[in-house]
């Protein structure tokens, strides 16, 4: 089948073209994800998760760059992302009720109180601006890879991100 093809099948969102997407590269993307270490997911559960992200950001696909290596690209981000969370994972001392300690209690909701006005401003962004900052930010794509999706230059992909930055930071 051919590439471009494949991608603008994906990109109507054509079921079939996922299910053929699916049974290409399963096996592969299950054998690359053997290779990372992981504490609570399996392999599979990764590539369950690469095929979720894919169906949601399919217009982002490139017609001119192999599927096969955006869909490795994607995966290997997931993992990356999932390894780095995994690492941030403090154990609790079961002997200590430090979960239940008001501080910590407090922490959490300032915390939960902080994501909710960020996600508020995201919401205030420019399409385009926060596609980017969203790809950047929060699913730890680089600024080479964002702009291969979307087809602009890393300047201005880095355009973007200040931007948003500042107006967050701002605001």
């Amino acid at each position: 089948m051919n590439n471009t093809d494949l991608i603008k099948r994906l990109k109507r969102g054509e079921q079939k073209a996922y299910k053929e997407a699916y049974m290409a590269h399963f096996d592969k993307l299950v054998s690359m994800a053997k290779k990372f270490e992981f504490k609570f997911l399996t392999p599979q559960d990764f590539v369950q998760e690469t095929f979720l992200h894919l169906y949601k950001q399919r217009d982002l696909l490139k017609e001119d760059v192999l599927f096969d290596k955006q869909i490795f690209v994607i995966c290997k981000n997931i993992i990356i992302n999932h390894i780095n969370r995994e690492n941030k994972v403090i154990p609790l001392d079961p002997t200590k009720n430090t979960f239940f300690d008001d501080e910590v209690d407090d922490s959490f909701q300032k915390t939960e109180q902080q994501k909710k006005k960020l996600m508020q401003l995201m919401e205030q962004l420019p399409e385009q601006q926060r596609k980017i900052f969203t790809l950047h930010k929060l699913d730890n794509y680089s600024y080479q890879e964002i702009a291969e999706m979307t087809s602009l230059s890393e300047k201005t992909i880095a355009n973007h991100i200040y931007l948003a930055n500042k107006f967050i930071r701002n605001n």
